[in-house]
């Protein structure tokens, strides 16, 4: 999907939730971590949390500074204490979502993202994330109806038609899921359109990671043979050819960068395949 875990310098105040009329307590904390200065930002965010112990936003800004720096264990502490003080935040219950799925708890995960759904309403279609959580859970009617929503919002995706057919494809079988693949003309990134005609059964593995193998530099390869791969393991899983999905899958969590999304569902993907319970479509 187009959208990634943002780095924290570029999550601007109002994503964070914090207001410019806030204390300046958090002004002070977000001013260290822009310097660079992180093990004090993380005391000023606990000396901040002692001083104003129901403030939702200040376990916010912690829980982000904490996910940044690999402790989403305790992300997840302080974003369940927000919770708590401000149980109807749609945003809170969102980003938890999001941290539980990098955790691996998909149950908890799609129980934050439903509550998100209840909370905002509008914001519905565009949660996407959601209906990724929704193909993990087993819940592939929810997940296909999360992404025919989606497609009202993001229209020319490639990504949203793959995931619609994935769940179709485990809801009502393969050939229900190309006959009712969604039609995309104009995603331009590569190898997107070779993608969309794997699905559609135009074209093979090879075509994807030819078009894949085609890049100005080594980064842009990187980052389009890592969707290549992707998206043939998560093919070859509706097809159940277990031998690829396992290849490309391992690939794709190779090739996959830390916080971006689409890297995190690879890499949940990757370890979810190592059980054998998980093993089989």
């Amino acid at each position: 999907m187009r959208g990634v875990v943002q780095r924290f310098l570029a999550i601007t105040v109002v994503s964070l939730g914090v207001l410019a009329a806030d204390t300046q307590r958090i002004d002070a904390v977000v001013a260290l971590w822009r310097a660079g200065k992180v093990d004090d930002a993380m005391e000023s965010a606990a000396a901040a949390i002692k001083a104003e112990p129901r403030n939702a936003r200040l376990f916010n800004l912690r829980a982000q500074m904490r996910s940044m720096t690999g402790q989403h264990a305790l992300a997840d502490e302080d974003l369940s204490a927000a919770i708590q003080l401000e149980p109807d935040s749609a945003s809170l219950h969102q980003t938890r979502a999001q941290l539980r799925f990098r955790l691996g708890r998909i149950e908890d995960c799609v129980k934050d993202f439903d509550r998100a759904n209840e909370l905002a309403p509008k914001l519905v279609p565009q949660n996407w994330q959601r209906g990724i959580a929704l193909y993990y859970a087993g819940r592939f009617k929810d997940g296909r109806l999360q992404f025919e929503t989606h497609q009202t919002f993001n229209t020319q995706d490639v990504e949203n038609a793959a995931w619609h057919f994935l769940c179709t494809a485990r809801e009502q079988g393969i050939e229900a899921a190309r006959k009712t693949l969604i039609p995309i003309e104009r995603d331009p990134r590569v190898p997107m359109r070779e993608v969309q005609s794997l699905f559609a059964g135009k074209l093979g593995e090879e075509d994807v990671l030819k078009a894949a193998g085609k890049a100005d530099d080594a980064a842009a390869r990187r980052e389009q043979e890592f969707y290549a791969h992707l998206y043939l393991g998560l093919y070859f899983e509706a097809t159940r050819d277990l031998a690829k999905r396992d290849i490309h899958i391992r690939k794709a969590a190779e090739l996959s960068e830390k916080d971006n999304y689409m890297g995190i569902v690879a890499r949940i993907h990757a370890d979810r395949i190592k059980a054998p319970a998980a093993s089989k479509p």
